[in-house]
């Protein structure tokens, strides 16, 4: 394949790349529609259960929709993790 040949369609696959990844992110602008649960594998009251309370707290004011602080300490962080795998 002649090298101008190849870039043009490198140069294509990359723009189609961009259009397509373009109309995804139009589509995603409505999300989150339903209040979001932010699992934190400690118990309350520790500096990880503050901060996040803090970053939930700073996500529903820039997106406008609740964020909730669950809290599910226990077998050294395996109960929250396997919660926030369900």
């Amino acid at each position: 394949m002649p090298e101008g040949l190849r870039a043009i369609a490198v140069g294509a696959f990359a723009l189609g790349l961009f259009w397509i990844g373009g109309l995804h992110a139009a589509r995603a602008q409505d999300y989150p529609t339903r209040p979001v649960t932010l699992i934190v594998a400690q118990p309350p009251g520790g500096g990880t259960d503050i901060i996040a309370r803090i970053i939930a707290q700073a996500l529903s004011t820039q997106l406008g929709q609740p964020f909730v602080v669950e809290n599910r300490p226990g077998a050294g962080t395996v109960v929250g993790t396997a919660a926030a795998a369900k």
